[in-house]
């Protein structure tokens, strides 16, 4: 693992960029710009103070989550959703310092019996297939933790701070959003149904800034967006990370299994008895399950050898499943659906 301080690096950076493309585009005309853009653009360059301001926030410096200027100089000066009395932030902070006390207790429990180091140990490649399968699932989930527990201290922060707080849920009485602070869902990431749906769910808010940053900024007007936009994007995020082999192929992998997971939703959309879709259904939360515990092993161990190694022992099976489901969907096309024909 890198060192610590490399991590709040890792979040300057992305606030640094975000803020210098948002005055770049406050520059331009608001025709032909993104929704995202025109929210987020400055029109006005920020002081020195509320440059430093942003860029060190205490409460997001180590982990994230990552936020917009515009957000952060709405909420110092009290504007916009600030400029009314915001509601009191101690439950949801309490729950969330509750959330990241779980957290790290799983992982110390689990951490032991789970080493990393046993990748490199002759006793993991005397198991058989299903057994070194097993390992890298529990590998996977045993790190997982740690993240879910700096992540739900970062977000307890945020709240606290007022920072957090994104508006009112349209209910009876009305409930206060603080999905600004919300880095990870971690339901969500354990029960993922499809790969599409982790960036959803797993550093939400750093997902969210390569969408807006890169993602949508590599799509040609007019054409839609396709596996080299997701590669592209996946690249990024790995370099970002640092440049250590294991984070490459962890991104790589990343693109493969959200297009094969995409793949999936397709054929499972297209039919119409429920129990063959129920089918499918199952089989992309089983495919994600799969492919995304054999691909993490990279982003664990890092090296180009425990990598490559790792990935061998049980056969490249998370690398060949989402390239034969790439494969299937050019041949297996679903068809379009009457509604989809007319409107063409």
């Amino acid at each position: 693992m890198y060192p610590g301080f490399l991590g709040a690096l890792m979040v300057l950076t992305l606030k640094v960029i975000s803020c210098a493309i948002n005055y770049s585009d406050g520059i331009l005309k608001e025709e032909g710009l993104r929704d995202a853009q025109k929210k987020y653009r400055l029109t006005k360059l920020p002081s020195l103070i509320e440059y430093f301001g942003y860029c060190l926030c205490c409460g997001s410096h180590f982990a994230g989550p990552v936020y917009e200027m515009k957000d952060y100089l709405e909420w110092t000066e009290r504007k916009g959703i600030w400029a009314s009395p915001t509601p009191s932030p101690l439950l949801p902070t309490l729950c969330a310092l509750v959330q990241a006390g779980i957290c790290m207790g799983l992982y110390l429990y689990l951490s032991p019996k789970f080493p990393l180091s046993r990748f490199s140990e002759p006793l993991y490649y005397e198991w058989g297939f299903w057994h070194r399968l097993f390992y890298q699932y529990m590998s996977g989930f045993t790190a997982r933790w740690k993240y879910y527990f700096i992540w739900s201290i970062s977000e307890a922060s945020i709240i606290i701070s007022g920072l957090g707080f994104t508006g009112w849920w349209e209910s009876s009485p009305p409930k206060a959003k603080w999905d600004r602070a919300k880095n990870v869902d971690v339901l969500g990431v354990e029960l993922a149904g499809s790969a599409v749906q982790l960036p959803l769910v797993w550093n939400i808010q750093v997902s969210t800034w390569l969408r807006y940053y890169v993602y949508e900024r590599l799509i040609q007007k007019g054409k839609k967006p396709g596996f080299l936009q997701l590669l592209g994007t996946q690249t990024v995020s790995a370099i970002w990370h640092g440049l250590y082999p294991g984070y490459i192929f962890f991104f790589v992998q990343s693109a493969l299994m959200i297009n094969g997971s995409r793949v999936i939703y397709r054929w499972q959309q297209a039919v119409s008895s429920s129990f063959l879709r129920g089918i499918l259904a199952f089989l992309n939360f089983a495919y994600t399950l799969l492919v995304l515990n054999y691909s993490c092993i990279g982003f664990q161990v890092l090296s180009f050898k425990e990598t490559l190694a790792s990935y061998q022992s049980v056969y490249y099976v998370g690398t060949i499943v989402p390239i034969v489901c790439i494969l299937l969907g050019n041949v297996i096309k679903p068809a379009r659906k009457a509604k989809a024909r007319k409107t063409e």
